[in-house]
């Protein structure tokens, strides 16, 4: 098992001390990252002591320790999983051969591109979530919030490193390009869409991090069985971190549909309370569950096909064995595409189709999440049910992007879509309405009248734990 070197200014176990060159490099870029958290991050909050977990470890039992820290003094650092003697590729052209211990100059420009592209997402959540810390429902979610942001920095600095270690002066540039890039920014936005959208609000915040996060958990298991070994590595620490951010978002709107539905289920108005109506919740799903599918890509892309022929990026839980054809070669991916005004069946040879299997895999995810919502409504004896929509829906991205479908994937015309949207999708009433029921509540144990409390605290505190400090 590697050691942590937790005393080091930047913590690691990915050897720093010994190679002062890349030390320097790094060192030379934080205090670019420290200025880019005060400008862009939390900042608001930065001498607040907040309960928060650390890593300090990699291995599978007791990785991190919780404590009060402000922010800023957050050990934010570089951590790889232990490697496998002896890893071999596993997927693609490249079966058998061992994986990579330095990038192959054939996968330069498409290896940095996809380290480029992962890295961007993690500095452009914590600025499109850096004032929800003023509006937050309770201490026990705002400690919550400034987690995930904290995690979602240092998931910054573990795709610097790679940018630092692998790629020369083109990754030193690509690194400080991050910083340089905001999320909402016309001159200069964030690189994939959904990372530009305002998140102003808790329920946005519950829904990214269920939705937008969970595409994060999909993109990081595939790039996590990559033939390049620190990528695969560095990606597999990271989903140990990511896990608890989906758990965020995934709770966060349960605990808003279980306060909606003890409000129904009592005969009460939520709207005549400050609560959020689960017709509205099931609005804002559509829009966050169709954003993040977008992030997949076209369904039919040659550039997943290459990325996984050269053993780059392979599907989830490839190395499972749960695939039979781990060459790809074998199958076509069947799916409906859009011809004129109707679908019509197509064929896509399986590796031009890897986009699509992972869109697949991640809403079968999505709808099991919202089964466990519908659960909690039916204990409560109330009709109703969310639901995940089609992967055809409200889509920017891929073969849907230029049609519209209802949320269950029905074309319509685009006159019947301007008459009906409303019904699917946040209007700006819902909008204005969901910010005019955030009210900021800092007194431990306390929640706002729109979500219920937690079942559990964290690291088995009490729910009314003070976990941010304002004094």
């Amino acid at each position: 098992m590697s050691t942590v070197d937790l005393e080091a200014k930047i913590p690691n176990n990915v050897g720093l001390r010994d190679n002062k060159r890349l030390l320097r490099a790094l060192e030379k870029w934080q205090p670019a990252f420290l200025q880019w958290w005060r400008d862009m991050g939390p900042s608001d909050f930065n001498m607040n002591d907040i309960y928060l977990r650390t890593a300090v470890g990699v291995g599978k039992g007791g990785w991190a320790h919780f404590d009060y820290v402000k922010m800023p003094d957050y050990r934010w650092g570089i951590f790889l999983a232990d490697g496998v003697e002896d890893r071999k590729i596993h997927f693609g052209d490249n079966i058998g051969a061992s994986v990579w211990s330095e990038v192959p100059g054939e996968h330069r420009n498409r290896l940095r591109r996809l380290i480029v592209t992962q890295g961007d997402t993690e500095p452009a959540s914590v600025e499109q979530q850096r004032r929800l810390g003023h509006t937050a429902p309770s201490l026990y979610d705002m400690r919550s919030l400034f987690q995930v942001n904290v995690e979602e920095g240092r998931h910054l600095w573990a795709m610097v490193y790679l940018l630092h270690t692998y790629f020369g002066a083109d990754g030193r540039e690509e690194a400080e390009a991050m910083l340089d890039r905001h999320s909402g920014d016309s001159d200069s936005p964030r690189i994939l869409e959904a990372f530009n959208e305002p998140i102003d609000t808790w329920l946005d915040f519950f829904c990214f991090t269920t939705f937008t996060d969970r595409d994060g958990k999909y993109q990081l298991a595939s790039l996590a069985e990559s033939g390049f070994d620190p990528l695969a590595r560095t990606t597999q620490f990271m989903l140990t971190e990511e896990a608890y951010h989906m758990q965020t978002g995934e709770n966060g709107m349960g605990r808003i549909a279980h306060r909606a539905a003890e409000l129904v289920r009592d005969g009460v108005d939520p709207m005549s309370v400050g609560a959020i109506p689960l017709e509205m919740i099931q609005r804002y799903i559509n829009f966050w569950a169709s954003r993040s599918m977008d992030l997949f890509g076209g369904e039919d892309s040659t550039n997943a096909a290459e990325s996984f022929a050269s053993g780059l990026k392979g599907r989830y839980r490839e190395g499972d064995g749960i695939y039979r054809d781990a060459r790809a070669l074998e199958s076509a991916y069947q799916m409906k595409v859009p011809d004129g005004d109707h679908l019509v069946d197509r064929e896509i040879p399986l590796r031009r189709a890897m986009n699509a299997l992972l869109l697949d895999a991640y809403r079968a995810d999505c709808v099991r999440i919202s089964q466990r919502w519908n659960r909690d409504l039916q204990k409560l004896g109330v009709d109703f049910q969310f639901e995940i929509p089609s992967t055809r829906f409200n889509r920017n991205q891929g073969v849907y992007s230029h049609y519209r479908f209802t949320p269950q994937g029905e074309m319509i015309s685009e006159s019947e879509w301007t008459k009906r949207h409303h019904e699917w999708l946040p209007s700006q009433k819902d909008r204005d309405y969901v910010k005019s029921c955030m009210v900021a509540v800092h007194e431990p144990g306390k929640f706002a009248n729109y979500i219920s409390p937690p079942s559990m605290g964290v690291n088995e505190q009490s729910v009314d734990f003070e976990y941010v400090k304002f004094h």
